[in-house]
C-alpha cells in the first residue's frame, strides 16, 4: 500500500464531493424562501438552524450520491484530516459571528455566509482545482455587495448569491469528478 502524500492526494481527489454542496444549496434556498415570508426573528433563526443542519442533510444526501461520507470503506488519508481541520476552523469562526449578530441581526447571513464558505479554500488547494477559490472569493464578494446594496432584503439577497455560487460550484465539481474518472479510467 502506497502511503506517500502524492498517492493520498490522488485518492482524495478521486472523491465526488457532492453531498455537502448539495446540502448547502438546498438549505440556503430554503433560508431564502423562508425569508420572503418570515419576520426578522424567524429569518435569523432560519440561518442559524439551517446552517447547523447542512452537515446532517449531507449525510443523508451522500446515500444517494454514492459517497462514503465517513470514510468507512477507504484507507486513512491525511488530506481528509486537513480538510476537516478547515471545516473545524470555519465552525470556530462562528464565535465571531455570534456577538456581532447581537448588535445587528442582519449580520447573521453576512457572517455565517462568508465564514462557512472559507472551508472551500483549503479544499481547493488539496484537490488542485480552481472551484474552491472561486467559491470562497465570489461568495465573499457577492455577499458583501448585496449586503450593502439591498439593506431591506439582506437575508433573501445573500441566500440567492450563495445558491447561485453553489450551483456553479456543483457543476464545476461534477465536471472535475467526471474528468478525473475519465483520465484514470475509474
Amino acid at each position: 500500500m502506497d502511503t506517500s502524500l502524492d498517492h493520498q492526494r490522488e485518492l482524495f481527489c478521486q472523491r465526488r464531493f457532492l453531498a455537502m454542496p448539495l446540502a448547502g444549496a438546498i438549505v440556503w434556498a430554503l433560508i431564502g424562501i423562508i425569508s420572503l415570508f418570515a419576520n426578522e426573528y424567524v429569518k435569523t433563526y432560519a440561518v442559524w438552524l439551517g446552517c447547523g443542519s447542512i452537515f446532517y442533510l449531507a449525510i443523508f444526501i451522500a446515500k444517494f450520491t454514492g459517497e462514503d461520507f465517513f470514510g468507512k470503506h477507504r484507507e486513512k488519508n491525511v488530506f481528509y484530516n486537513l480538510f476537516m481541520g478547515g471545516v473545524i476552523m470555519c465552525l470556530l469562526m462562528f464565535s465571531v459571528a455570534l456577538p456581532f449578530a447581537t448588535y445587528d441581526h442582519t449580520a447573521v447571513p453576512l457572517g455565517v455566509g462568508i465564514l462557512a464558505g472559507l472551508m472551500w479554500i483549503p479544499f481547493s488547494w488539496i484537490i488542485q482545482h480552481w472551484v474552491g477559490y472561486f467559491h470562497a472569493l465570489s461568495r465573499t464578494v457577492g455577499i458583501v455587495t448585496v449586503w450593502y446594496l439591498f439593506p431591506e432584503h439582506r437575508f433573501e439577497a445573500i441566500s440567492l448569491v450563495i445558491v447561485v455560487i453553489y450551483v456553479i460550484s456543483i457543476y464545476a465539481q461534477e465536471r472535475r469528478f467526471q474528468l478525473v474518472h475519465c483520465e484514470k479510467g475509474v
